[in-house]
């Protein structure tokens, strides 16, 4: 199966939704899509991370606790 993006103006959302509808297509609308600046924002830091900085799970798991 064939997966494909569209870009419609909001304007003819609903229009194209009972098209879809009509054609008998299964469809999602993505409700958590992450913004692409977000996304660069966490490569960055992945990228600059020093291991010394990293903490287990069992350490953050207390610190969070404490707060």
């Amino acid at each position: 199966m064939t997966e494909i993006t569209l870009k419609i103006p909001d304007a003819k959302v609903s229009f194209f939704m009972e098209l879809v509808q009509n054609l008998g297509f299964d469809f999602s609308i993505p409700t958590d899509e992450i913004p692409e600046e977000h996304k660069q924002l966490v490569r960055e830091r992945i990228k600059t991370a020093k291991k010394e900085d990293y903490i287990s799970w069992d350490e953050a798991r207390k610190q969070l606790k404490v707060k």
